[in-house]
């Protein structure tokens, strides 16, 4: 059991990583820069569901994309709820 709790925590940590690279790395490499490209193919089948769910926040003039935020709240929450179902198994 401790193996699969384990991998939990790992694929979630490094889940989350692959959520902030992506927005700072876009930010200083640009969208065509091949590690960005690959970042955005694997977080865009999370991300793209929530952004049609929640509107783009408007401040100071610009359109903020909160979807990564609300995808790490939701994966932290959904990494929690698992390892408590798997810790009360034990």
């Amino acid at each position: 059991m401790g193996l699969v709790i384990s991998a939990i925590r790992t694929l979630s940590s490094l889940y989350s990583i692959c959520l902030i690279g992506r927005v700072f790395l876009e930010m200083l490499l640009g969208p065509y820069h091949s590690v960005v490209v690959f970042l955005r193919a694997i977080t865009e089948p999370v991300l793209a569901p929530i952004r049609r769910w929640l509107p783009t926040a408007r401040l100071g003039g610009m359109g903020w994309d909160l979807s990564p935020m609300v995808a790490l709240i939701l994966l932290w929450l959904l990494e929690r709820v698992l390892l408590l179902v798997l810790t009360s198994l034990v």
